[in-house]
Formats: structure tokens, C-alpha cells, sequence
């Protein structure tokens, strides 16, 4: 059968369309099918005549016509049916005053198929057809044959756009499913990454602090061992040198391996550097700023990740929910502590609603776990129509107070 589903004014129904439809909607569908049929028997059956038979089976054939995608993807081939059903329909309620009764599903037809501008006053024209047609009938035109079709074209209207009003609903509520389904498997994806980066910043600080530091002893000790030998012991002296450089060799050889399991954003540049490059990264829209305050020191290789991972969630959460136009990232080094902020001027939300698993303040929700397994604090303000600050401090003393000197 053909398509009563809502669509642009532009163009037909297609069968993307039709896709997600709940079943509710579909048997809205079948039934004014059903309903179109059922009314074209009555009036063939109800004494419509030879001719009668002969145009209602070619009306109903036409009909059924509508049911193929070539004609539900063509504009033109879907007004030329629907014009053709509609002149069919006509001749036959000329032949056969009963045959009027079928326009009660045209109404539907018109007011799904076409632009408002254009079924509204097609609504109105195959209502005067039936009053018209009815007023050929024994006892001529009466009020009841006048507001018999008026309530009918008036339910056809409200039912059309009760319909119109379901399926938007279902649309939307399809999309609502498909934003959260690509919002899970975005989470997923980011947390595989962090899970893959968490084990490589393990990877680093366990040789920095095992393998490479036991190297670094083992050559301080072959240079302290050599300086001590008595002068007469040259063998002894070819054999620590020979372990003092094989030494050196292997702790060159891990600090380069510690170095590449740095993240590709942090390597060969430093963490102000790579926020700038995050910053600039997020335009047009919104259009973010990055100042630095104070100089620069270097931080352990974990601190820098967390403040660079931080960052580039808070951004990401500003582009997906916040809708601002601008937004700002300030890293300041102070005597005791590191602290970034990430200010945008969008809609905000309530930070002591519950958490939404997916969304923006899931992931803020992350990022305060990840700065408290460094001992530092991470502070959000934030209210609907006023704007977000995410503010995060890491005291120094506790980054080289639980790792160590890096």
C-alpha cells in the first residue's frame, strides 16, 4: 500500500522513511488501508453498476499501485498516482453517490503526502465532491448531507496531525537512542585508550624507577669501584670499566624506551605547548584561549598526562553539551602547586544533579578520580544558563612526595 507516513513537503515518503516506525504507527497504516478497501467494496457491492464495478476495480488497482518504492521515491510518480486515484475516485462517486464515503481515507492521503499550503485546500475540494455527489441522491441537499462530510474532513485533519505529532515523537525518540548508543561506544573507545595509556605511564614509571635507577647506581658504583682500584690492577680496571659502559648503554637504552611511552601529544614538546595545540585545535566553535601563568618547571610524566587528558575532556564535553561560543584554559605554575582551568560561557547544568552515564558530567565524574590518585582536587562550578569552570590543583608536594623526583 502506499505511504501515509509523514514526510518533508518536499518530496514523497521513501522507505528510509519508514524505518523505526513503532508498531502503533504501522498499524495506524494498515488500518486506513484496511479502511479505504472496505469502503470501495461497500459502494461496489452497494449497487454501483456495471460501470461502477469496472472503475472501483481500477480505482482499487491504482491504489495498490502506491504500495511500490519507485513510486514512494519519485515525486512525480507519487502526485501522478495520487492524481490518478483522486480522478478515479471522482468518476466513481459521479457513477455511484455511496462511492463518496472513500474519501474519508483520501483526506488522510492528502494531508501525509502533500505540503500543507496544498492538502488543506485539497481536503476542502473532496469534501464539495461528496456534498455534491450526495446532493444527486433522493431527497437532494440537505444540512445533514453537508455536515455528514464537514466532520469528516474535520476528524481526518485532527487525526492526521495526531499522527504527525506520534511519529515526531518516535523520530525523536529513535535519535535520542542512537546519540546514546554512539555516546556509549565513544565511552567505550575512550576508555580503552585510557586504559591503554594508564598501562604504558605504568610501564614508564616502573623502569624509571627500578630498571633505570638500579642502572644508574650500578654505573656510579663501577666509576667509585675504579677510582679505588691500587694502581697495578689494570685487568680489574679494563673489566668495571667494561660493566660501567654496559651500564650506561642499557640505561641510555630504557630512558629511551621510557621516552616512548610518553604520549604522542607530550613528546618532544612540553605540556604548556601541548595544551596551546589542544586549544587551537577546537575552533571555530567554540573559540578557545589558552594562557600560561607562570614559568614552566617540569612535572612527573603522569601529572603532565592527567593535566593534558583532563584538558581535552574538558574541551570535548564544551563542543558536545555546552553550546558557547567562547572558552578559555589557563595553566598556572605557582611555588607549591600546579592548578589548570577550563572556563566556557555555555549553557551550564547542575554539578549535584546525579551523574549521567554517557554524558558530560560522567566524564567529569572520571577525570576527579584520575586528580585524586595524584592527590590533587579538581573543582567544578557550574549552574543552567551561567557558564563552566572546571578547576583542578596538583600541590607539588604530593606529586614528589608519593613518586619521587622525576
Amino acid at each position: 500500500m502506499t505511504s501515509t507516513d509523514p514526510v518533508p513537503p518536499d518530496r514523497p515518503a521513501t522507505d528510509a522513511d519508514h524505518a523505526g516506525q513503532p508498531p502503533a504507527l504501522r498499524m495506524m497504516q494498515a488500518a486506513l488501508h484496511v479502511m479505504f478497501y472496505a469502503l470501495l467494496v461497500a459502494a461496489l457491492f452497494g449497487g454501483a453498476g456495471p460501470a461502477g464495478v469496472v472503475v472501483g476495480v481500477l480505482l482499487g488497482l491504482v491504489y495498490a499501485v502506491g504500495g511500490l518504492a519507485w513510486v514512494r521515491s519519485r515525486r512525480a510518480a507519487s502526485w501522478a498516482w495520487l492524481a490518478a486515484v483522486t480522478l478515479l475516485w471522482v468518476a466513481l462517486s459521479a457513477i455511484d453517490p455511496a462511492a463518496g464515503y472513500v474519501a474519508f481515507p483520501l483526506f488522510l492521503l492528502y494531508l501525509h503526502l502533500l505540503p500543507v499550503r496544498w492538502s488543506l485546500p485539497a481536503v476542502v475540494a473532496l469534501t464539495a465532491v461528496v456534498v455534491a455527489a450526495q446532493s444527486t441522491t433522493p431527497g437532494g441537499l440537505t444540512s445533514a448531507k453537508v455536515i455528514g462530510p464537514s466532520v469528516g474532513a474535520i476528524v481526518a485533519v485532527l487525526t492526521a496531525y495526531g499522527y504527525s505529532a506520534l511519529y515526531r515523537e518516535s523520530r525523536t525518540r529513535q535519535r535520542l537512542i542512537d546519540d546514546l548508543v554512539r555516546t556509549r561506544d565513544e565511552l567505550a573507545a575512550t576508555q580503552r585508550e585510557a586504559g591503554r595509556l594508564a598501562e604504558r605511564q605504568r610501564l614508564a614509571r616502573e623502569i624509571h624507577d627500578t630498571l633505570a635507577q638500579g642502572l644508574s647506581s650500578i654505573v656510579l658504583l663501577a666509576r667509585s669501584a675504579e677510582t679505588a682500584l691500587p694502581p697495578g690492577a689494570g685487568a680489574a680496571r679494563g673489566r668495571i670499566r667494561e660493566i660501567g659502559a654496559t651500564a650506561s648503554e642499557n640505561l641510555a637504552e630504557a630512558r629511551r624506551f621510557v621516552a616512548g611511552l610518553t604520549p604522542p601529544a607530550l613528546q618532544d614538546t612540553t605540556l604548556p605547548e601541548a595544551l596551546r595545540r589542544v586549544a587551537a585545535g577546537c575552533g571555530p566553535v567554540p573559540e578557545v584561549a589558552f594562557h600560561l601563568d607562570g614559568d614552566p618547571y617540569p612535572l612527573p610524566i603522569e601529572a603532565e598526562v592527567a593535566l593534558l587528558r583532563l584538558t581535552q575532556e574538558a574541551l570535548a564535553n564544551v563542543q558536545r553539551h555546552a553550546g558557547a561560543a567562547r572558552a578559555a584554559v589557563t595553566l598556572s605554575y605557582l611555588d607549591d602547586q600546579v592548578t589548570l582551568d577550563v572556563y566556557d560561557d555555555g549553557r551550564g547544568f547542575d554539578p549535584d544533579a546525579a551523574p549521567v552515564r554517557g554524558g558530560a558530567r560522567f566524564g567529569l565524574h572520571g577525570m576527579r578520580e584520575r586528580i585524586a590518585e595524584l592527590g590533587g582536587d579538581l573543582a567544578i562550578e557550574s549552574a543552567p544558563g551561567e557558564g563552566t569552570a572546571v578547576a583542578v590543583a596538583l600541590p607539588l608536594a604530593s606529586l614528589y612526595g608519593t613518586e619521587g623526583s622525576s
